[in-house]
């Protein structure tokens, strides 16, 4: 009698343990496939987000293309009058500095862009009626880099209101056109902070 019992009990604690691990087992594959749905539904969503932001249309090639000569020249002036020394008026070269720190990040972000897309860095489009409006001339920046300490201050202010008037044009066709987000996020920024140096610049202008 005594031997039975202890077999019934035996029987029946196997029995419980093996649907205890069954269960468990049961909840680990489905703890997996949740893992599992989670990973691709995360890498589904990354590849999408990275695909619509390097989206990409004509005018944000033209924008970049056209950009990317307009802010290399503003460096080149900036450079020109930083070259000057001490004989500058010592707001202009702050506002010098400035414009070196703000656009030659902006420069390399253009570059980027257009490798990225495979597009040439140079314009294709100064030949088909479209213009970069503001640069300025040989002329003009040879006048520049003529010019003494003493005069380069007023001219430098007097040739960048002019390009930053020309880049803001540019900024505001791309905010309305562009359909890469990045491209069109960087030329509000331009429309902001150039308008902003713009009314700065005529305002220091009225010292001189």
């Amino acid at each position: 009698m005594h031997t039975t019992t202890t077999r019934t009990l035996a029987i029946a604690a196997a029995l419980t343990l093996g649907l205890t691990l069954a269960g468990c087992s049961a909840g680990s594959s489905s703890s997996d496939a949740d893992s599992s749905s989670s990973s691709s539904s995360t890498s589904t969503a990354s590849a999408s987000a990275s695909a619509s932001a390097s989206a990409h249309s004509d005018q944000d090639v033209m924008f970049a293309q056209m950009m990317l000569p307009h802010h290399k020249q503003a460096v080149e002036m900036s450079d020109m009058l930083l070259a000057k020394g001490s004989g500058v008026d010592t707001g202009v070269t702050d506002l010098a500095k400035q414009i070196k720190a703000e656009q030659s990040p902006e420069i390399k972000q253009l570059t980027s862009w257009l490798k990225s897309w495979g597009e040439p860095t140079e314009s294709g489009h100064l030949g088909m009626g479209h213009s970069m409006s503001g640069m300025m001339s040989d002329s003009d920046m040879s006048d520049l880099d003529k010019s003494s300490a003493k005069n380069a201050g007023q001219l430098y202010l007097e040739q960048l209101v002019q390009h930053h008037e020309g880049a803001v044009d540019m900024a505001k066709t791309e905010v309305t056109k562009g359909a890469n987000i990045d491209a069109v996020r960087m030329a509000k920024s331009i429309v902001s902070g150039q308008t902003e140096q713009i009314t700065q610049m005529k305002d220091m202008l009225s010292s001189f």
